[in-house]
């Protein structure tokens, strides 16, 4: 399963979260940490999903990059 991560950079490091998994979030020193973090983050999180009975949503969100005059 592919989920879509959102990576910020901020004043301590980097901070992701998933669009489609509301509350999925996780930090990270480098970038290379917050997405090692996130990957086991969506995973804790579709874990208890499941342990409740709920399905992992399907995604609704994607990303893409605009162009606009500087």
């Amino acid at each position: 399963m592919k989920v879509l991560i959102i990576v910020e950079e901020s004043g301590t490091g980097y901070a992701a979260y998933a669009p489609d998994l509301p509350g999925c979030i996780a930090t990270g020193a480098t970038r290379a940490e917050v997405e090692k973090e996130m990957q086991a983050a969506v995973e804790f999180h579709l874990e208890g999903m499941r342990a409740v009975g709920e399905f992992p949503p399907k995604s609704h969100s994607y990303a893409t990059v605009v162009e606009v005059a500087a």
